[in-house]
């Protein structure tokens, strides 16, 4: 009877070589790195202009620099104007 493989063992095993992380811990960090950048370009643009707004952030400061982070994705995301970002949200 074979026992199932995590699909990124060899990453976990790598974090617990490298880090104070445990493997349990290392899996952890590992699902929620892939958690994050498996958000659609929509969720993304949602959810980081809940947070900056929370923070206090115009519109005017949120828009650009959520266009900015898009560039910077680890997984590309398409080149949105400002207006594109502002029907994300608005509809």
């Amino acid at each position: 009877m074979s026992t199932a493989r995590h699909p990124y063992e060899d990453l976990i095993a790598h974090l617990t070589e490298t880090s104070p992380l445990s493997p349990g811990e290392a899996a952890r960090v590992v699902a929620d790195v892939l958690s994050y950048f498996s958000e659609s370009v929509e969720e993304y643009v949602r959810r980081r202009h809940a947070e900056l707004k929370s923070r206090g952030h115009t519109n005017d400061e949120i828009f650009p620099r959520i266009a900015r982070d898009l560039r910077g994705r680890r997984v590309a995301a398409p080149e949105l104007s400002l207006r594109q970002l502002r029907r994300i949200i608005y509809g």
